[in-house]
């Protein structure tokens, strides 16, 4: 525990931790103190002056930001001096900011407005002429109006701790300095967390921009589909559609803060998209068209077929659906159709690791305040952007140790301690290592690295002091992710807590795991099958191929459905209640932000309906929490769970895993031999340097809806003109549009001048 120390704020003594940020000691005792540059968590850039108070003993105001609390402070924050100092950097604050809020996007919720209110002066004594630029584009959906920065200098700092790009920049010195890029175009993740951390609305959301006012959306906080972090976000929307998405913290703090990634972000707009299924569909005849039907119809035509086939009756669900829904349909396998043949079509199961855990899962927050962290394979920079980004300030602004084993030279690597680079293929190697010291030189050899490298990361394992945290890529083999998981356990000792993170593929793989117990792999299910029942779509959707009836639940048609005899239209993320279970092992509420569109039906109620009409119901009541209920009660690991008892994601409650101690991992240890002893010792490595975005700027069946995706995918190219949307100016796949260009080439030639100044 930290030692405690006395501080007196306004008159009133507190015991607060030594050292402690004086403005955030300030804040958490109820005592307000403006700032703009300051931001928890990144290096402090004491630029705004606004968070000034009066310390005794000292001969001047002091910017609280940049103090740390000593035993016996006696601080003063409201005062008439005080105040006279703030309203001061208040008036030079606005001496360049345009008085625009009616036209802003960030009119409502902008942290410039609201501390002028508070702190501001009503005269403004500057006379000279307001620096004017005009509005104009950063990249397809970040959108830049210079005039309203007032340089403190966030997006700068969140672009280079959070996620190590360096993007964006300040440029040109005292008044002329403006925050921008290189070549006036952004090349980068696109992650977007510059517009979140903006306290102005100088950085735009341009897929939301000009859309509706912050104050005429409702806010829901749910969970991230995309990735199996668990990212909190707020979704906003009015009147049936979802206008944006803003990270969680902006309301209530989350486990994410104002962190989020791209698709996060900015890939929503499949939400209400037009190609989303409308209606019931039934193809009468094999080869024949989707016709569509009205939900009883389809539901009892799909129904009969099912009962005919009996125990030949195959489900399949994805795991991008909430628990509620993959535990019904694992329900309507058993208890409906009696197979007991299901599955879960995950690209990378990650039953091996939960099935061997010798250490207990980390938190995100422990991941920043961790001594060492080892990754071993995978890119969680482009697939578990959360879990990188903890890694990068984990390393920068925690000095904890960071070993990276790879065949590729990933963009994490560069913050890497040590960057162990292995031949391609050899990751799986290192598994041994944890278990077999003497097979050192053997995995040396065949990873095509020097002995030294492999003994000094084994030093740097065995003298850390505090948390040493394992992490596990998907891209592993079985028998390696189960040997790690199995073996690392004994790695921890006096000082020194081991702690495992599976760098899981998808946002509930982990969820679609613990309520699955006794899984088939999807070829087995779809072998002993004639009929299928699939929630979702399948990796590989050929396996279909000849099957006498399948019956899809989905949001848009997809290689799935083409082979479907009945197609029912599935409800999105944002369109029901239910959970998801991320990587760290956090049971988090997913809630319903707007009714289905169309006809769509939440996927766990669309698997119950037909299990009544078969004559076996699923669960007493039609409703979503009853059916956790069941899951808490039957799944030990969520023993003792409700939904009120998830309600506070600021402190996410932590699945119970089950540790195991004293397995036999022979059989893996000697798959992993048996495959080593095949490897060449001669290989040729791999120094190509991934593209940032390779993986998160693909575009998926969700992530194809939103048009500004397609630019990324294709390259993100530069348009001719910043004061005109990309859109306008290239086709979907990132060629110039010809009626783009002229209509980008209305602009005046001054306006279109200005960006590059």
């Amino acid at each position: 525990m930290s030692e405690q120390i006395k501080v007196t704020i306004n008159e009133q003594e507190y015991e607060v931790d030594k050292g402690a940020r004086l403005i955030d000691v300030c804040r958490e005792n109820g005592h307000g103190v403006p700032s703009f540059c300051y931001y928890q968590d990144l290096a402090v850039q004491a630029s705004c002056r606004m968070c000034l108070v009066r310390i005794d003993k000292m001969p001047k105001l002091q910017t609280s930001c940049t103090i740390n609390c000593t035993d016996g402070m006696v601080v003063t924050t409201q005062s008439e001096e005080v105040e006279k100092a703030q309203r001061a950097m208040g008036e030079f604050l606005l001496a360049n900011h345009p008085l625009d809020c009616p036209v802003c996007d960030r009119g409502g919720e902008c942290e410039l407005q609201e501390v002028i209110f508070d702190w501001g002066d009503v005269e403004q004594r500057f006379t000279e002429k307001k620096n004017a630029d005009p509005e104009k584009y950063l990249s397809p959906i970040v959108a830049n109006d210079p005039q309203r920065c007032i340089l403190c200098k966030r997006c700068t700092r969140v672009c280079d701790e959070w996620m190590g790009e360096d993007a964006i920049e300040a440029g040109n010195r005292g008044v002329n300095t403006v925050i921008g890029t290189y070549g006036g175009w952004l090349n980068c993740s696109q992650c977007g967390n510059c517009i979140e951390v903006c306290p102005t609305g100088t950085l735009l959301d341009g897929v939301y921009r000009h859309e509706t006012r912050p104050w005429e959306l409702e806010q829901t906080v749910t969970t991230d589909v995309y990735g199996s972090d668990g990212m909190q976000l707020s979704i906003g929307s009015r009147a049936g559609k979802v206008h944006r998405i803003v990270a969680r913290d902006r309301y209530v703090n989350g486990l994410n803060g104002e962190f989020l990634d791209v698709k996060a972000r900015f890939a929503h707009e499949f939400i209400n998209h037009s190609d989303r299924i409308k209606t019931p569909m039934i193809r009468y005849s094999k080869g024949g068209k989707l016709i569509p039907a009205t939900w009883d119809a389809a539901i009892k035509f799909a129904a009969d077929k099912l009962k005919v086939h009996g125990k030949n009756v195959g489900v399949i669900a994805s795991p991008r659906l909430t628990n509620e829904a993959v535990f019904t349909l694992k329900k309507f396998a058993t208890d409906v159709a009696g197979s007991g043949n299901y599955a879960v079509s995950d690209a990378s199961d990650v039953a091996a690791v939960f099935d061997n855990l010798s250490a207990p899962l980390c938190t995100h927050k422990e991941i920043r305040h961790a001594a060492t962290i080892v990754l071993i394979g995978g890119e969680p920079e482009e697939e578990q952007s959360y879990t990188a980004k903890q890694i990068r300030q984990a390393v920068r602004n925690g000095g904890a140790e960071f070993i990276c084993i790879n065949d590729t030279p990933i963009n994490l690597s560069r913050r890497a301690t040590q960057f162990v680079h292995v031949n391609p293929g050899t990751v799986d190697a290192f598994a041994l290592g944890f278990v077999d010291e003497s097979s050192d030189a053997m995995i040396a050899e065949k990873c095509g690295v020097d002995t030294a490298v492999i003994e000094a990361a084994g030093r740097m394992i065995e003298e850390t002091q505090g948390d040493l945290i394992i992490m596990i890529g998907s891209d592993l083999s079985i028998d390696a992710q189960a040997l790690i998981a199995g073996s690392v356990g004994k790695l921890a000792g006096e000082g020194r807590r081991v702690l495992l993170h599976p760098l899981a593929k998808y946002n509930n793989s982990v969820g679609a795991h613990d309520v699955t117990s006794g899984r088939k792999s999807v070829d087995e299910v779809v072998k002993n099958s004639k009929a299928l029942l699939i929630g979702g779509s399948l990796q590989d959707a050929s396996v279909l191929a000849g099957k006498d009836f399948v019956v899809v639940q989905e949001l848009f048609q997809t290689e799935t459905t083409d082979h479907a005899d009945v197609v029912f239209p599935a409800a999105s993320f944002a369109e029901v209640d239910g959970t998801f279970t991320n990587n760290a092992g956090n049971v988090q509420r997913v809630r319903k932000a707007i009714e289905p569109v169309h006809q769509a039906k939440p996927d766990w109620m669309i698997t119950s309906l037909l299990a009544k009409e078969m004559g076996t119901p699923i669960t007493a009541e039609l409703s979503v929490s009853a059916i956790f209920r069941t899951i808490a009660d039957v799944v030990p690991a969520y023993e003792g769970l409700r939904y009120p008892s998830l309600k506070d994601e600021s402190s996410p409650v932590q699945a119970k895993y089950a540790l195991v101690s004293g397995k036999d991992m022979s059989a893996e240890i000697s798959a992993v031999k048996s495959w080593l002893d095949s490897v060449p010792a001669r290989g040729e490595k791999n120094t190509t340097v991934p593209k940032v975005g390779h993986k998160l700027h693909r575009l998926t069946t969700m992530t194809s809806k939103t048009q500004q995706f397609h630019l990324l995918a294709h390259g993100n190219p530069k348009p001719a003109n910043l004061l005109v949307s990309p859109l306008v100016q290239f086709g979907l796949d990132g060629k110039p549009r010809e009626e783009g260009l002229a209509e980008a080439a209305a602009v005046g030639v001054s306006d279109r001048s200005a960006p590059g100044k």
